[in-house]
């Protein structure tokens, strides 16, 4: 325990357990809410608003002081990426390789920060690189399914070339995702410097407005401008998961913050990318979705890691 304390991996294991329950429950909202992109841009904007009310009422009360020049820009940029790059991925999933986009998009999230970080702090040993390529493989298996990849062999028969254009345009739409959320990942690291609460806020500044204007770019889309109540409006339902998901995804990212602070990104951001396990489990007891054999094999794969990252 003593060493998960001090390589700052329980702060980067809870931010991976309360993100996947965010992910959870961002899905049942946006299942909730229709289904499609706006949809999830609605899901999305609501959670984001809410979290930032109070992100914000919590810094006043501490008094904490609002982020200036380079730590403010930093935040921003982080929600701006975390926006666009939730754009990508919802639309990848959308398309169906929900496993494969999602593998994808996870990997290049612990990637991108672990290749940074290990570029200027250095290697953190051979354990902790062992552990990396374990983690790697646990968010592979864990994330991935062979029957919803789109390079499976029935994918393939079923459409030929446009079958095959879609399915580059989904890994491309995946691709993007993961970048976005690794460079989220050390923009929101580097904002982290001036404290907790406050570049949360100001990452929720950027990706309200960037979701904001894509939402309102959609509704004003000729043909598409009419907007009936089925555009705008959120069942009762629909706004409570996106509630939770404001809480938890909040909480996870305060607990990412906060990881980043007490320790290396890598180590952080690895640990944290393993998010899809919790929202597996989650299913199994919300939904009565039962892991298959090879998501098992990842999760113990995940424990495995855990411990190697941890000695």
């Amino acid at each position: 325990m003593n060493n998960l304390l001090r390589g700052n991996a329980l702060f980067a294991l809870a931010a991976a357990v309360l993100w996947g329950g965010g992910d959870f429950a961002g899905g049942m909202g946006v299942k909730s809410a229709g289904g499609d992109l706006r949809a999830a841009l609605r899901v999305v904007l609501l959670s984001h608003i809410a979290s930032f009310a109070v992100l914000v009422a919590i810094a006043r009360l501490r008094g904490d002081a609002f982020p200036h020049g380079a730590l403010l820009a930093w935040g921003v940029a982080a929600g701006v990426a975390g926006g666009l790059s939730l754009i990508c991925f919802y639309i990848a999933l959308s398309r169906g390789a929900m496993g494969a986009s999602a593998t994808l998009s996870g990997l290049l999230a612990a990637a991108i920060p672990a290749t940074l970080t290990l570029w200027r702090e250095g290697s953190p040993g051979g354990l902790t690189l062992l552990g990396f390529a374990v983690a790697g493989t646990a968010i592979w298996m864990i994330a991935g399914s062979p029957a919803d990849s789109p390079f499976a062999p029935a994918a393939a028969a079923e459409a030929g070339a446009r079958a095959r254009q879609t399915a580059r345009q989904t890994m491309t739409l995946a691709m993007l995702a993961g970048v976005g959320f690794g460079f989220y990942f050390v923009a929101l690291k580097m904002a982290g410097s001036g404290g907790v609460v406050w570049p949360m806020a100001t990452a929720r500044i950027g990706s309200i407005t960037t979701c904001g204007v894509i939402f309102m770019a959609l509704r004003l889309r000729p043909g598409k401008a009419s907007g009936s109540s089925a555009t705008m409006a959120m069942g009762r339902k629909a706004v409570g998961w996106a509630l939770a998901t404001a809480l938890l995804d909040t909480s996870g990212n305060l607990l990412f913050v906060a990881a980043t602070r007490a320790g290396r990104l890598d180590v952080a951001a690895v640990l944290a990318s393993l998010y899809p396990a919790s929202t597996i489990l989650l299913a199994a007891l919300a939904l009565g979705e039962r892991p298959t054999q090879r998501q098992a094999l990842g999760m113990a794969a995940a424990v495995a890691a855990v411990a190697l990252i941890a000695l």
